[in-house]
Formats: structure tokens, sequence, C-alpha cells
């Protein structure tokens, strides 16, 4: 199997493009600089990604936060995200993903969920 990646549907709008190929979601991310994750994952165990996460930075870096540490991921990295992360984007980010398609999933739709609904204000 081989796709481009404009021809990749759409999991998470443009941000996230991907397929179901074997027993792996194979996705592309494309992320703009400040985009914080933790807020979309309010309802996943510990508010933070329960799925793992297989990849190579293509541009970009994001700042990877775990319960206990952090670390930074940059164009050039292969990497591996156990469960139990969130990030925050430093640089506009592109990578290549995979992950287990329901694991994945089931992030996405609480992203989806969280995303559609309003954020009270700050004070």
């Amino acid at each position: 199997m081989r796709a481009s990646s404009h021809e990749l549907p759409e999991l998470l709008g443009s941000a996230i493009r991907g397929s179901d190929w074997g027993d792996l979601r194979c996705a592309i991310l494309s992320l703009p600089a400040g985009t914080d994750v933790a807020p979309l994952l309010k309802g996943l165990p510990n508010d933070a990604c329960p799925c793992p996460h297989w990849g190579y930075v293509i541009k970009g870096q994001v700042r990877v936060i775990y319960r206990d540490s952090e670390e930074v991921i940059r164009a050039g990295d292969l990497y591996y995200l156990p469960a139990g992360h969130t990030a925050i984007v430093e640089e506009d980010y592109e990578a290549l993903e995979f992950s287990p398609p329901a694991g994945h999933q089931e992030v996405l739709d609480v992203i989806k969920r969280n995303a559609a609904t309003p954020q009270p204000a700050s004070v």
C-alpha cells in the first residue's frame, strides 16, 4: 500500500491525516506552533494520551510532557511516546506517526468532543 499525504483521509481536520494499514494507524501530523494538546485530552485517564505512538519528526519541535518528566523532540528525531503524555508544539510541527488504531481512535474521539465544547473563560 502507498499514499501521498494529500491522498490520506482527514482523521482530525487537516491536523491529522491517516489510514489503518494492517495492525497500525499510519498518520501524518501537522500542528502549528503554540498548540497545547493538554486541554483537548481532558477526560482521558489522568487527562493524558493513553495511546503509545512511534514516529519520525519531519519538521519543527514539540515538548512532550509526562507525569514526572519532559522531553523535546525535533526535526530528524525518531521517537516513541509511551502512554501518559501530552504535548505543546513549540515550532510548526510535522511528523509521520504510527499508533494502535483502537487506542488512537479513542483519543481522537475525545479530542473532537473537547474541541466542540466551549471552554470556560479565564479570569
